[in-house]
């Protein structure tokens, strides 16, 4: 039994599925599904059921997933030591996010973080929050952006920072209310909405936003990704609730929800007290403080694998 042939079993699992799996690893699904099929015999028993759309774990495989996570949570233990003593050379860090993060430019926060670290290999899922919570206790995941529903996080899940996101209602160009600037719940009554799934931090704050108001919504299609949820609404099938950053990047009207105010909470959190991968905890000082995290790069620059960040 190999450790790529344990990795690619938790990335199928993590994943869904094959193609998934296979993009998240950078390798073609063949060779993925080769590796699996090899652990298999090797074990002498199918890991998976493969005959439904979603590939799902069997009794076996249910029973190797917690050795699993245990024998890759050691290997990326030693990974961290010795990228410790590296200097960040080397190293990896896993970081999670929920779909609709808006008010934290990852994208640019983590190139300016390769751009000091370009040894350090980034792992990104996108997940909810459940998921991501789930990833970070099994020591997957270092840091996560979580959208919790509770105001206490989960036992032995540390909060390292908070925003608030303001919450909108976004409509096609020539809806009713596109102009109108303001509306209340009540007004919403008789609308269809565009909703996430269930079980998604977005639609848990927005159901329960409702639930509150009294609003029952007739939800005319539910989606997976926000990218067709606003073209849906561009389209007019129906309106949505959605962070002002979704709404205002996707050049659709953006209407203030009175009566109550709507938001939501994200917190950049992992495992109690910090991680303890230094790959992770330099991303952490960067997400947290990157002006403490510039002057701690340029120190560290002058130490055997720092790198110096660009002038200016």
């Amino acid at each position: 039994m190999e450790l790529r042939q344990l990795r690619h079993f938790m990335a199928v699992v993590t994943h869904g599925g094959f193609t998934a799996a296979a993009r998240a690893e950078l390798i073609v699904q063949s060779a993925l599904s080769s590796s699996v099929r090899n652990l298999e015999r090797e074990l002498g028993a199918e890991l998976f059921d493969r005959t439904g759309r979603r590939v799902v774990l069997t009794e076996a495989g249910r029973a190797l997933l917690p050795a699993a996570r245990s024998v890759l949570a050691g290997t990326e233990a030693a990974r961290d030591a010795v990228a410790a003593v590296a200097g960040l050379v080397t190293g990896r860090v896993r970081i999670g996010t929920i779909q609709t993060l808006t008010c934290v430019d990852l994208a640019a926060e983590l190139a300016a973080y390769h751009r000091l670290w370009p040894g350090v290999q980034i792992s990104l899922r996108e997940a909810t929050t459940p998921e991501l919570v789930a990833g970070l206790r099994a020591g997957e995941l270092d840091l996560a952006y979580l959208a919790p529903d509770a105001a206490e996080l989960p036992d032995g899940i540390a909060g390292f920072a908070t925003w608030h996101e303001d919450l909108v209602l976004i409509t096609a160009p020539g809806h009713r209310l596109a102009a109108a600037g303001r509306t209340l719940i009540q007004d919403l009554r008789d609308e269809p909405f565009v909703d996430f799934r269930a079980g998604t931090g977005l639609e848990t704050a927005v159901r329960r936003l409702a639930a509150h108001c009294g609003l029952e919504r007739r939800i005319t299609c539910d989606v997976t990704q926000i990218r067709l949820l606003v073209d849906l609404v561009r389209a007019g099938i129906g309106v949505a609730i959605v962070p002002r950053r979704i709404g205002e990047d996707a050049g659709l009207p953006c209407v203030s929800i009175r009566q109550p105010e709507p938001g939501r909470t994200v917190v950049l959190a992992g495992r109690a007290p910090r991680p303890r991968n230094p790959a992770a905890e330099a991303l952490l000082d960067r997400l947290t403080d990157p002006l403490g995290f510039r002057d701690a790069a340029r120190a560290a620059a002058g130490r055997p694998g720092g790198r110096r960040p660009p002038a200016g």
